[in-house]
């Protein structure tokens, strides 16, 4: 498959941006998808894609690591009615408020990017724990949900990609080990920290919207919008901090148990998506019987709440399912393959390194996944290493920093969807609001990588 391979990706980002439609843009870009499948399958009726996308679907649900993706989304929105309605969102406002620990936007944009460096054991966990806790104070100092969700989407994936001690690390490693290089890959891996310029830069720009208390562009529009209608989001009347605060630490201190359990003792090689389902799973069963115990709601209020929250993010489960579809029926199609083809070995030298950061953050925007871009990133570039001697760490950490960058513009990434899961966002206002700082990160890194390319390669 050559370049027809990008047409369904394009399909679904043309329909994002023309009709504001998510879930239409992502049928229309499976359909198409399959389409092109059996166009190129000998013996194939081109009318059976709407069946095929149905199956593909079914396949897609049926794969254990995607299933507790799905899970996991469907039930943070009972965890979040939860802690919503007990009156624990409120209380827990006040209290921090009241002891001067979050007394101004500063202070709340300081303390989210905190818990979500704290929590550098699984993004999906660091956005969630951010997120729910944050949006209290953020309606608190009235400051946008698409803040919150630009600045939780932009804290998790760079911090995990650089601190490595997570599933992240483990993944790459794995990647590497199959290579004969000179170096080990461990410390491969941890030389590409220092060059790991996309994230560096991603986390001082949301940095600098903390501590300036400034944002730019169609975010700065957001935050004139929320002030001028004085529409912030309501929440139960304070009762105690507890129905919050237990939760939030059963989640975060779980998911360390069960990384450490499902490892065999070693945090690093835990399973990501396992734990943080079963740490949501346990959460938010302490949070019901926090409920029960206080007698705030009865079983049947309660179990009502839970099945309202859920109810209330199925659009945006639909989105991560439609995504994680469109992105089985890429690999089929060899979306990657052909993007990452892009980067030839005829390139001068002080260019691949470059290129193979652009060919990530296409790979990862049109695919909406960065470890899938990974996955296919590392085999092209370790023989580059091997060839033309150039600096493993450095070309490894560009890949990397590609894969991220493309995913935080993505309308079609699910860790996207998750971020604005967990600050209740609207899922195109994030895009929207984010694109121009992930863009601004992203011009800077090309240029850091050019300068690096010269510096170390020419």
């Amino acid at each position: 498959m050559d370049w027809v391979s990008i047409i369904p990706p394009l399909v679904a980002i043309i329909i994002v941006f023309w009709k504001k439609e998510v879930i239409m843009a992502l049928l229309m870009a499976v359909l198409s998808a399959e389409a092109l499948i059996l166009f190129t399958s000998a013996g194939q009726d081109v009318i059976l894609a709407p069946i095929a996308s149905i199956e593909r679907v079914v396949s897609v649900a049926t794969s254990p690591g995607n299933t507790r993706i799905l899970l996991f989304s469907v039930l943070v929105g009972a965890l979040l009615a939860y802690i919503r309605d007990s009156g624990g969102v409120t209380a827990t406002v006040n209290w921090l408020t009241q002891r001067g620990i979050a007394n101004n936007r500063r202070q709340v944009g300081g303390l989210t990017m905190f818990t979500g460096i704290v929590v550098f054991i699984e993004s999906n966990l660091s956005v969630l724990t951010a997120g729910i806790f944050a949006r209290g104070l953020f309606d608190k100092f009235g400051m946008s949900r698409a803040r919150l969700a630009y600045l939780i989407d932009s804290t998790s994936a760079p911090i995990c990609i650089l601190i490595l001690l997570n599933g992240w690390g483990a993944f790459v490693l794995g990647l590497l080990d199959g290579y004969e290089l000179e170096q080990s890959s461990a410390s491969i891996l941890w030389g590409t920290v220092a060059f790991n310029f996309y994230a560096i830069i991603t986390l001082i720009i949301a940095a600098y919207t903390v501590f300036a208390d400034k944002v730019h562009g169609p975010m700065a529009k957001a935050e004139k919008q929320l002030e001028s209608s004085g529409d912030n989001l309501s929440a139960a009347p304070a009762t105690k901090a507890r129905y919050m605060v237990v939760p939030i630490l059963t989640m975060v201190l779980s998911m360390v148990g069960f990384m450490l359990w499902t490892g065999n003792g070693v945090l690093s090689e835990g399973s990501g998506s396992k734990s943080v389902l079963y740490a949501t799973v346990l959460a938010t069963v302490v949070a019901y019987f926090l409920l029960l115990a206080g007698k705030r709601f009865t079983h049947h209020q309660a179990v009502e709440i839970g099945f309202r929250g859920m109810g209330e993010l199925l659009p945006l489960v639909t989105i991560v399912l439609l995504s994680l579809t469109l992105g089985a029926s890429l690999k089929v199609l060899g979306t990657g393959v052909f993007v990452a083809g892009m980067v030839g070995e005829y390139l001068p030298l002080v260019f691949v390194v470059p290129m193979l950061f652009i060919a990530g953050g296409i790979m990862s925007f049109t695919t909406g996944t960065s470890w899938g871009t990974f996955a296919i990133l590392i085999p092209i570039g370790v023989p580059l290493i091997q060839q033309l001697g150039l600096p493993p760490s450095l070309v490894i950490a560009a890949i990397l920093g590609g894969g991220i960058f493309g995913d935080h513009c993505s309308p079609i990434s699910d860790t996207t969807a998750v971020s604005s899961i967990a600050s209740g966002c609207d899922l195109l206002e994030h895009v929207r609001t984010q694109l121009p700082y992930a863009l601004v990160a992203g011009g800077l890194t090309l240029v850091a990588y050019f300068i690096a390319s010269l510096l170390l390669i020419g």
